[in-house]
């Protein structure tokens, strides 16, 4: 499987370019409805759902169908441009692929807002749990659950 190599820091019209070449060398079909998907996921910051990604598509005004996007998804997937994400919430999440093994988020609880974050700090701790258990770390996933600034100033309450 081709995937993004160490180190590399990837752009959108270089992964849009690899994921063309991906599906040729696959003698995969090369269609606009899998470059428009490809190009909203590999353009984000963010983790995105396949209905968020419909929903993107059909505000710029391309007509893709929902199984279009799962299909197109695991395509990505499997390219190793794109990476899937299991948030616990009842369905998987998209990102461009990166070299971090890291991803910690914070999840508001009231409106559902995902924001990924980077702490030294929890690198560390859990470096250091992991080496007191003897545990070889590869990689790790925080979550943590509450109300962010916008819900908790409209009332919203979690524990201090």
């Amino acid at each position: 499987m081709t995937g993004v190599p160490t180190g590399a820091i990837v752009t959108v019209p270089s992964s849009l370019q690899r994921f063309t070449s991906w599906l040729g060398e696959r003698e995969l079909p090369v269609t606009p409805q899998r470059l428009a998907i490809a190009e909203i996921v590999l353009s984000t910051d963010r983790n995105l759902s396949a209905e968020e990604i419909a929903r993107e598509l059909g505000g710029r005004g391309t007509r893709v169908g929902t199984a279009t996007v799962y299909r197109t998804l695991d395509v990505l997937v499997e390219s190793g441009l794109v990476v899937e994400r299991d948030l616990g919430e009842g369905f998987l999440r998209y990102e461009p692929a990166r070299e971090e093994p890291v991803h910690d988020y914070l999840e508001c609880l009231a409106c559902g807002a995902f924001e990924e974050f980077h702490d030294e700090g929890v690198d560390s701790l859990a470096a250091r749990i992991a080496a007191s258990h003897g545990f070889s770390r590869d990689h790790q996933r925080l979550v943590i659950h509450g109300f962010c600034r916008a819900c908790r100033a409209k009332g919203a309450r979690g524990i201090s």
